[in-house]
C-alpha cells in the first residue's frame, strides 16, 4: 500500500483520505502485503509482511492528522475496541497452535490396535440383517409378506441370486443384500443387482395395489460387501483362502476363570467338522507386520503363532480388506 500526496493509492485507483478510521482486522487465511515508504524519494525497499492484517473501515472516529479537531471520547472508545480485537486475534492464533500441537501428539501416539477397537464398537453381528447377513424384521404387519416376495424373486433366478441379508424398517424401507452362488466368493455384478431390483420392485407394486403391503415402500438392493460376515462353520471352506478378522473368546484351565476376549486379523490354517474346532495363524498383512517395525516382515514368533479354538468361541468372523 503506497501513500501518495495524502491519499491512498490502491492499484490504479487513487482514493482520497477518509475521515473514517482504518481499523485492522486479521483475515482468516494467510495473506501477503507489501508496504512502501510514505515519503517521496525514500530509498527504502518495500517491506513484505506475511499474514498482514487486512485494513477495513470500521467506526466513525476522526482520524488524527486529517482534521484539526481534537479527538473526542468516542475516539478513545474506538481505540480500546481495536486493542481488544487485536488481543482476541492473538489469543485465537495461540489456541490454534495448541490444537495443532495436540493433534501432532495424537498422531505420534497412534496404535494400530485402535483399528480393532473401532470395529468392536460397531453393532455388526451375524444375523443382524445387514452386513452380518440373516433376516431382521421390524415386526410390522407387512414385513413377512415382503420377505416372502423376496424369496420368490430369488427362486425365479434358480436360486443363483440368494438373499444374504434382509431387513425391514418401520419407516417403510426394505434393504436386501444378495449374493451370487455361482461365483466363488458370492459377489454379484451390477447387472445382477439391477435385474433383482426390477423383478422385486414389480412384485412389490402388485402387492401394494392388492393392499398386502403399504404404499410407497422404499427398496434398497446391494451386495454383501467386501467385508461380509463369514457364517461358521458352513462358509469356512468357501473362504478358507481369504484373510479374516476374527473375534473370539479363550478360557484357561481353571474352571472358575472368566473367558477372555481377543481379536486379530488371521488366516485359517485348518478346521475339523467332527471336532468342531479350527486353527488360525497370523495373516501376512500390513497391520500385523507393523508390530515388527515399519517396513519389516512378520517376525518368526508371529509366523509360528497358532490359535486353536472351537466353533462356539468364535464371536465374529468377517472378511478383511486392506483397501
Amino acid at each position: 500500500m503506497d501513500l501518495v500526496a495524502g491519499g491512498v493509492l490502491h492499484g490504479r485507483l487513487a482514493i482520497s483520505a477518509s475521515r473514517f478510521p482504518l481499523v485492522r482486522r486479521s483475515l482468516p487465511t494467510p495473506s501477503t502485503v507489501a508496504l512502501s515508504a510514505a515519503l517521496p524519494g525514500c530509498p527504502c525497499p518495500p517491506i513484505v509482511r506475511r499474514n498482514a492484517p487486512a485494513v477495513v473501515p470500521f467506526a466513525k472516529k476522526k482520524r488524527k492528522g486529517y482534521r484539526d479537531d481534537p479527538p473526542d471520547e468516542e475516539a478513545g472508545a474506538a481505540d480500546d475496541l481495536v486493542d481488544e480485537m487485536e488481543e482476541e486475534d492473538f489469543d485465537e492464533e495461540e489456541d490454534e497452535g495448541d490444537i495443532m500441537d495436540e493433534e501432532d501428539e495424537d498422531e505420534d501416539d497412534y496404535d494400530f490396535e485402535d483399528d480393532f477397537e473401532s470395529d468392536d464398537e460397531q453393532d455388526l453381528y451375524a444375523g443382524d440383517g445387514g452386513a452380518g447377513g440373516g433376516i431382521s424384521l421390524a415386526g410390522t404387519w407387512w414385513d413377512k409378506e415382503a420377505l416372502a416376495l423376496a424369496e420368490q424373486v430369488s427362486a425365479s433366478f434358480d436360486d443363483d441370486l440368494k438373499i444374504y441379508a434382509f431387513k425391514t424398517a418401520a419407516n417403510l424401507t426394505i434393504r436386501v443384500r444378495i449374493e451370487k452362488m455361482s461365483t466363488r466368493y458370492g459377489s454379484p455384478t451390477i447387472d445382477d443387482i439391477e435385474a433383482y431390483t426390477i423383478a422385486y420392485r414389480a412384485k412389490l407394486d402388485d402387492a401394494e395395489s392388492a393392499g398386502k403391503i403399504p404404499q410407497n415402500i422404499s427398496l434398497e438392493v446391494s451386495s454383501p460387501g467386501v467385508e461380509r460376515v463369514v457364517r461358521i462353520p458352513e462358509e469356512l471352506e468357501r473362504f478358507k483362502e481369504r484373510t479374516m478378522y476374527v473375534r473370539y473368546t479363550t478360557t484357561s484351565d481353571e474352571a472358575a476363570a472368566t473367558p477372555q476376549e481377543g481379536d486379530g486379523v488371521l488366516r485359517l490354517i485348518s478346521y475339523d467338522m467332527d471336532l468342531r474346532e479350527c486353527t488360525w495363524g497370523i495373516a501376512d498383512v500390513k497391520i500385523n507386520r507393523q508390530q515388527s517395525g515399519k517396513g519389516r516382515p512378520l517376525s518368526k514368533k508371529q509366523r509360528e503363532w497358532r490359535l486353536q479354538t472351537p466353533f462356539e468361541s468364535l464371536k465374529l468372523v468377517r472378511l478383511y480388506s486392506e483397501c
